[in-house]
């Protein structure tokens, strides 16, 4: 009988041992996780998850796991990867063997130089302990401040002034999120985050941050030094990769795998924040995305290849953040686009489609209360997935139903 092993339990780990049962595979399942928790959710640990703290979101509960079959191993890390036996070495120097590998290890916080990890006052946001051990600085008479202005210092930012702390964002870049958000939404989502009394400081240099007993400080490059309560840094995330490293598997942004997720050991493949894999809907373009649906997209697509189907990506991707009454989501990529179009949906809620230079729509940017702009953007994906080359004039208006251009 075959087995699975399945490192890194974490959405798309555990998407991908369930999936296997789901698809009929009879053989062993082994889901190895460094982590006390079964697996959970990461995004509620910015948003409601931080705000309440305990417990974890969590994907299924221990009796799913064995109703399904599934072994999970919480709290092993694995130190080694041995392709000649087709065994996994584990740190309490058990040793693990697998027909079938696949890695979904993840990523971790980048962090800046210099800045101890472990610092009681400066933290990071990645997993349920950190929420817990930042949950205590967000109330009222605590100062927060937040280094880095993407999606999770943003998140972090509103869950703090809604639990009553005041906020710093400092971002190194001209704006908040720089990356992949235009700029023309970028600007409505700082705009609120002032309204709630968010202070925001861009293009700021940061010479160093210290930690004391009783507070931490931010010290520029040029400027008075900023005190806070704590520190959060949040500027972006590094892929784990080094298990495939040392096995020898080839990394490029990420564990290189090709469209079915395989890696360059044709016993293992990855999926998840850990790869990097060629998207076709934009020319093979090779890209590596941290996303809750990536995760649980390639986790299902993960265990069909693991059981020989070959099916390439086909996703279109697809992001979102939550951020006060706002939701964001983005789908498609829209770097390289020749021709922007608006799309005012009302109540202040707008989408904007990214086209390139053969009018081909690439991506949709959308914002707006609630889920304004929820079933524009889902059926802009479909036009993307479908390489369609819309009337700019019938995305601009709003009288026209996305579901005609598609039906075109």
């Amino acid at each position: 009988m075959s087995h699975i092993v399945i490192v890194g339990a974490g959405e798309c780990g555990a998407r991908a041992a369930f999936a296997l049962r789901e698809k009929g595979f009879e053989g062993e399942i082994t889901l190895i996780g460094a982590e006390p928790h079964l697996p959970y959710e990461r995004p509620p640990l910015s948003k409601d998850g931080l705000a309440g703290a305990e417990p974890p979101k969590y994907v299924a509960d221990a009796a799913r796991y064995e109703e399904a079959r599934i072994t999970v191993l919480t709290s092993v890390t694995v130190e080694a990867i041995d392709r000649r036996r087709k065994a996994v070495r584990l740190a309490d120097g058990r040793s693990i063997d697998y027909d079938r590998l696949l890695l979904a290890t993840g990523a971790r916080p980048r962090s800046l130089p210099g800045v101890s990890e472990n610092a009681e006052r400066i933290r990071m946001l990645r997993t349920h302990a950190d929420a817990l051990g930042i949950r205590g600085a967000l109330a009222p008479g605590r100062k927060l401040a937040i280094v880095g202005g993407g999606f999770i210092g943003l998140e972090l930012a509103a869950t703090a002034r809604k639990l009553g702390a005041e906020v710093v964002l400092i971002e190194g870049l001209p704006r908040v999120l720089c990356r992949g958000v235009p700029e023309e939404i970028a600007t409505v989502v700082a705009e609120r985050h002032r309204q709630e009394g968010v202070e925001i400081i861009c293009g700021a240099r940061i010479a160093e941050l210290e930690a004391g007993d009783s507070g931490a400080r931010v010290h520029f490059a040029d400027g008075a030094p900023l005190h806070a309560d704590l520190i959060v840094v949040g500027i972006g995330a590094v892929p784990n990769t080094e298990l495939a490293e040392a096995a020898g598997i080839l990394v490029e942004n990420g564990i290189a795998v090709d469209e079915t997720l395989r890696t360059s050991d044709p016993a293992i493949y990855a999926a998840g924040d850990c790869c990097s894999f060629p998207l076709s809907h934009y020319d093979g373009r090779r890209v590596r995305l941290e996303a809750w649906r990536n995760a649980q997209d390639q986790g299902t697509l993960a265990a069909a290849n693991l059981m020989g189907a070959a099916e390439p990506v086909a996703s279109v991707p697809w992001f979102w953040s939550d951020q006060y009454e706002l939701t964001l989501q983005i789908a498609g990529l829209a770097d390289g686009a020749a021709t922007t179009v608006r799309r005012d949906l009302g109540d202040g809620a707008f989408i904007l489609f990214h086209l390139d230079g053969e009018g081909r729509l690439i991506a949709a940017s959308g914002i707006g209360p609630g889920n304004a702009v929820a079933r524009d953007i889902r059926l802009a994906e479909l036009l993307i997935a479908a390489g369609s080359r819309p009337d700019p004039e019938a995305l601009s208006s709003p009288k026209t139903k996305l579901k005609t251009l598609l039906a075109a």
